[in-house]
């Protein structure tokens, strides 16, 4: 069993990050590469902390993790140092532990029963934990192909190539389904190829795991559009024909703007996937980014993770000033267990590592105006203070200045991450008689089928935009619908329902 004065022996230690002057003046991740050794040293002393509690709220669904990982199991492996065991449980649960131990923002951490109290030296470092298992796992060859023994005979199409498609595809794979990817970028990943940035995720990360899928079976097709006109474009009666049953896993890329703002027009000002992409781009081998942030003085408006990610490229790519600006006040350092009680998630200050690499974060303000010059090039903002409330009849969302005057600040180069609106407006919804709900996102049963016979939907499509670890979940989960519906059972695990929401969010 674990050892219950674990965390009392051994203090909680983070991943240590690369110095910030070397990591800035490239697009290598963040963290510090150690020698394995060292490394698995490291985090095996951080798995001792786990107590193997009665109650692992770190993988329940609702406050945890929603691919129900069986984190206390791989951790006590790991403190034993059966790296390979541990490798087989995680991947037990969750496909793609490299991007969920790299990108997710660990609600299990959160839940961890080590986060009740302060005085416990805080909850156990299970994203390391995981991110070191999956490191071993390539490095001694656990993560091999996972053949199906027996053809079905049966024919899947996945739409999207983003981590929920992916999941879904590999599982379908695995249930000896021919599986065929479509993406209609040049390139395969979705937001983990064009939206995560390369300091985050390496793109080697991701070609390592598409190889796998590759071998296991999977086919994909990139560039083509499917319900498009263009070229290597796919109708939807052709893809109907191909195949027995479709899974959307589209993505809910549709960004939120801002158009009420004045100046909103005036060249320089962009929604943060026209900065984000193109230089993801840039660090694949292509053309030069045309939003560059070199010497310009920026402005992110928008405090979550797509900010962060912004900020970060923009101090990468150069940039004279950066200025993240997010409407609502200042979060507490610690859990307010009175606003967001154990185990929800809390609400709390989450500094990222760009924020640790100059620029600064402005908070309680919002934009009243863009300035531009006599070439209609945005040059400055106008911000005021503000206070966020929710009307009581509507809930509708109202902020309030409460200063009498703005102030100017520069801004050469203006990126809106505030957030997205749901799936794009595209032809294969029509021509599938799919309609959106007011949420932007597209409904289904609780089989997972949308209101066409055959056609599913999983991933951000269905629940809006959300983390990687609920895309992988919602893939693994439209697997077992899927094969259900093509075989009449399913042996494959399906961790969560279509109506399952995070315990914070009920």
């Amino acid at each position: 069993m674990a050892d219950p004065n674990g965390f009392l022996k051994v203090p909680r230690a983070d991943a240590a990050k690369r110095p910030v002057d070397e990591r800035v003046g490239d697009w290598g991740e963040v963290y510090a590469e150690l020698e394995p050794a060292v490394r698995d040293g490291q985090v095996r002393e951080q798995a001792t902390r786990c107590m193997d509690c009665g109650i692992p709220f770190c993988h329940s669904g609702t406050a945890g993790c929603p691919l129900g990982n069986l984190i206390p199991e791989w951790n006590d492996l790991v403190r034993r140092g059966d790296w390979s065991l541990a490798a087989e449980r995680l991947h037990a649960t969750n496909n793609f532990p490299e991007f969920t131990g790299k990108l997710c923002p660990a609600p299990c951490e959160a839940a961890c029963v080590l986060s009740i109290s302060p005085d416990s030296g805080g909850p156990v470092t299970i994203k390391r934990v995981e991110s070191t298992i999956a490191d071993v796992s390539w490095e001694r060859g656990y993560a091999q192909p996972v053949s199906p023994g027996v053809a079905t005979g049966r024919t899947v199409a996945v739409v999207g190539s983003g981590p929920a498609g992916l999941a879904a595809a590999q599982q379908l794979t695995r249930a000896g389904h021919e599986v065929t990817v479509y993406e209609r970028d040049d390139r395969l990943g979705g937001l983990l190829r064009y939206g995560i940035p390369e300091f985050k995720m390496e793109k080697k990360v991701l070609d390592r795991r598409l190889a796998q899928l590759r071998a296991e079976g999977t086919r994909f097709v990139t560039g083509c559009e499917v319900g498009g006109t263009g070229p290597g474009s796919l109708s939807v009666a052709d893809l109907r024909a191909r195949h027995d049953a479709v899974v959307l896993a589209v993505g809910a890329l549709r960004g939120r703007d801002a158009p009420e703002v004045p100046g909103r027009e005036l060249r320089g000002v962009h929604l943060a996937m026209e900065h984000l992409v193109p230089a993801n781009r840039q660090c694949e081998g292509d053309e030069p980014t045309p939003v560059d942030a070199a010497g310009k003085h920026v402005l992110v408006i928008g405090g979550g993770d797509t900010g962060a990610d912004c900020y970060g490229t923009a101090v990468r790519q150069g940039a004279a000033s950066v200025t993240q600006l997010d409407q609502y006040p200042q979060p507490p350092e610690a859990r307010d267990s009175g606003r967001s009680p154990w185990p929800v998630w809390p609400v709390v200050l989450r500094t990222y590592p760009a924020h640790e690499e100059g620029g600064e974060r402005q908070f309680a303000v919002a934009v009243e105006r863009f300035v531009g010059d006599e070439d209609g090039n945005v040059r400055a903002a106008v911000l005021r203070e503000v206070t966020v409330s929710r009307d009581p009849q509507t809930g509708a969302r109202q902020v309030v200045p409460v200063d009498e005057q703005g102030r100017e600040v520069p801004a050469d180069l203006v990126l809106l991450a505030i957030g997205f609106e749901g799936v794009e407006h595209m032809p294969l919804l029509g021509d599938l008689g799919l309609e959106l709900t007011r949420r932007g996102t597209l409904s289904c049963g609780p089989d997972w089928q949308t209101t066409t016979p055959g056609v599913f939907v999983c991933g951000d499509a269905h629940r809006g935009a959300s983390l990687v670890v609920w895309a992988i979940a919602e893939g693994r989960s439209v697997a077992h619908a899927v094969d259900a519906h093509l075989m009449g059972h399913s042996q494959l695990p399906s961790p969560v329902h279509p109506t399952a929401l995070p315990l914070a969010a009920v």
